[in-house]
């Protein structure tokens, strides 16, 4: 029996003996037909009360009752949510996310951080919600197979857990909420290929490997770019979702590839490491393409500069708030879907300032639409 159903128990003799306590004071206070020492004369001037004494007393316990129960079902679920550690623009929307649908559900929400994207410090995280035996783990893992042994251990322990933005392999969980990364990848994909010819250079930033999100970005990626144009020659610049590796690496890329016509980026951090480097090789913007990843602030202002040519946008604020609620809902004993896709949009100058308004990333953005 976990600490919901313990508490549960507990809530319910709290208010049978508290309704106890109020019928006897309101029995022993109220006769029927007189008027109550308490009730106040200017009511219904001074005459006898529309509402018997007995029926006010029981319309008090069930007021006291309602409340009672309402704060009790509001304290039921608590939910730990974890993130990677990572404080680019898009997790901070993923992040904002996932506090609004906290504090909507009224649960006790807990909001915690891998420092420095560490996989043991991710580990030890999800061992003391454990412990603390929450409801509920909504969870970014920095290691996709590396919190495999932690989650098996929460989900042992009636513990529901949702993977947010980032899947989970060697572990059955709850359910998985993020964009389907294949399929915005192969957008991303498509349109690079419509930008050059067979035979054409093409740069591409990846994500973290060790993640599913990184790995499937790739894949969608090369799949869609391949299938359409042969014989291209895809330059892979490895990071860890770090915008300094990004800028380090499509530098050393274009000096040995000059004629490099796209650089697609796994996400919009490495789309902001590439601009830099195409700006200390002395280009203008649009002389090399560039595709970003996420529809962050950041990639959409470099959009509207015209450093950026198109981007594979996803809902960032939606997944964390939707991740979050999906954990509430399980935590409920609610059916979940095993897998959620929140998902994408192909932005292109032509309809990014729509989809900034529309998507909410408008606000945060430096350029604003016209």
């Amino acid at each position: 029996m976990n600490g919901t159903k313990h508490a549960g128990i507990l809530e319910i003799w709290t208010l049978v003996k508290l309704l106890g306590l109020l019928n006897r004071f309101f029995r022993f206070q109220c006769v029927r037909g007189q008027k109550s020492v308490f009730w106040p004369n200017f009511i219904n001037n001074g005459d006898t009360p529309m509402i018997t004494k007995r029926t006010f007393g029981r319309l008090a316990i069930a007021a006291a009752a309602a409340t009672l129960f309402t704060s009790a079902m509001a304290a039921d679920v608590t939910v730990a949510y974890i993130t990677n550690g990572n404080t680019n623009e898009g997790w901070t929307l993923i992040n904002g996310g996932a506090k609004k649908a906290g504090q909507a559900k009224g649960v006790k929400f807990i909001e915690l951080a891998a420092e420095k994207g560490e996989l043991s410090r991710q580990l030890a995280i999800v061992e003391d919600m454990i412990t603390r035996k929450v409801n509920a783990i909504a969870i970014a893992p920095v290691d996709s197979a590396g919190i495999a042994p932690a989650i098996n251990k929460a989900m042992a322990a009636g513990i529901a857990v949702v993977a947010v933005d980032t899947g989970i392999t060697g572990a059955k969980i709850s359910s998985y909420v993020a964009t389907d990364n294949i399929k915005a990848a192969n957008v991303q994909g498509k349109w690079a290929a419509e930008q050059i010819k067979d035979g054409d250079t093409v740069i591409y930033v990846t994500g973290d490997q060790g993640q599913s999100t990184g790995q499937e970005r790739k894949k969608g990626f090369v799949d869609a770019l391949n299938a359409v144009r042969k014989n291209v020659k895809i330059v892979e610049v490895p990071t860890t979702w770090d915008q300094t590796m990004a800028q380090n690496g499509v530098e050393a890329a274009l000096r040995a590839n000059p004629n490099a016509k796209v650089i697609a980026c796994a996400w919009d951090g490495g789309a902001l490491g590439a601009k830099a480097a195409l700006m200390a090789a002395g280009k203008k913007p649009g002389d090399v393409k560039i595709a970003g990843f996420d529809g962050s602030p950041g990639g959409l202002d470099m959009m509207k500069q015209g450093w950026q040519q198109a981007n594979a946008a996803q809902m960032l604020a939606k997944i964390g708030q939707v991740g979050v609620e999906t954990a509430i809902a399980a935590a409920q004993g609610k059916k979940v879907e095993a897998r959620i896709d929140t998902g994408s949009f192909l932005v292109l100058p032509s309809n990014v300032d729509k989809f900034a308004a529309d998507s909410g990333v408008g606000q945060f953005m430096k350029v604003k639409g016209k």
